[in-house]
């Protein structure tokens, strides 16, 4: 839940760089809470709820989805492609699910705190 509402805090910040574990966790808590509004509003029998919860998501979720891309060294602007059915969204599925690039990159330092050097905190003995 924190990362749910950390996506909420941060709606705006298109600069760093978020783990693989905030962006899911922040999918997955978004799908169920629109699930949960649209089926509210198929009991009230209207569509004003889901629908202003999804305008209200709409941001947040590009900032957290263009920060994912920063931690694999891609520009938020590859969201773009989903714009392209099925290939686009399998495309950013991909992109989505790879790990980070160890130590700094150009848009902010490795928020799971592993140097690009210190191979993934393993020690030659």
């Amino acid at each position: 839940m924190e990362y749910y509402i950390g996506a909420f805090k941060k709606f705006a910040d298109f600069t760093d760089r978020a783990r693989r574990k905030e962006y899911w966790m922040f999918f997955l808590f978004n799908l169920i809470v629109s699930i949960l509004l649209q089926l509210v509003d198929v009991i009230l029998g209207t569509v004003v709820i889901s629908t202003l919860y999804s305008l209200t998501v709409l941001l947040p979720s590009l900032a957290v989805g263009a920060r994912r891309l920063h931690d694999t060294g891609r520009s938020g602007w590859w969201q773009l492609i989903g714009i392209i059915p099925v290939i686009g969204w399998i495309v950013l599925i991909v992109f989505y699910c790879q790990d980070g690039e160890p130590g700094d990159n150009e848009y902010g330092h490795n928020p799971k705190g592993i140097d690009a050097d210190d191979d993934y905190g393993v020690t030659n003995v």
